[in-house]
């Protein structure tokens, strides 16, 4: 049985790579460091597990009880900003990649929910292009 993506998701993780591609030609236009590429794409892929594991720990939370939601609800949250920062720590640790741009890689996910309405728009015309149907 094949499933759907949620098509909120699919808005928030087009935008994030959108996002990433877009920082990525500006930031090759400046410099040529690696390990701000490197870290940039740290960031982007952070972004997008985060964005997957909001999605799925929202649609978890909201079967649960009222008391029990928002304690997971909580306990995600904390689960995703301490694996922001330890990776933002192995990154100053190691120097392997640029600790600020893999932040900035990170926002995209902020970047993409405030462009969202937009980049629903975007595909809704899309598809009403591709199939002669309004969405």
């Amino acid at each position: 049985m094949k499933k759907k993506i949620d098509p909120t998701l699919l808005e928030l993780c087009l935008g994030i790579l959108a996002y990433g591609v877009i920082f990525e030609i500006v930031l090759l236009f400046f410099s040529r460091e690696i390990t701000y590429s490197l870290g940039l794409m740290i960031g982007v892929a952070l972004a997008l597990a985060g964005a997957v594991h909001m999605w799925w720990s929202l649609n978890r939370g909201l079967d649960l009880p009222e008391k029990e939601a928002v304690k997971s609800l909580s306990i995600q949250n904390i689960i995703r900003y301490l694996t922001l920062a330890v990776v933002l720590a192995v990154l100053i640790g190691t120097k392997v990649a640029n600790p600020i741009f893999t932040f900035a890689g990170y926002m995209g996910m902020k970047v993409s929910a405030y462009l969202n309405p937009l980049i629903h728009k975007l595909l809704a015309k899309r598809r009403e292009n591709s199939d002669g149907s309004i969405v």
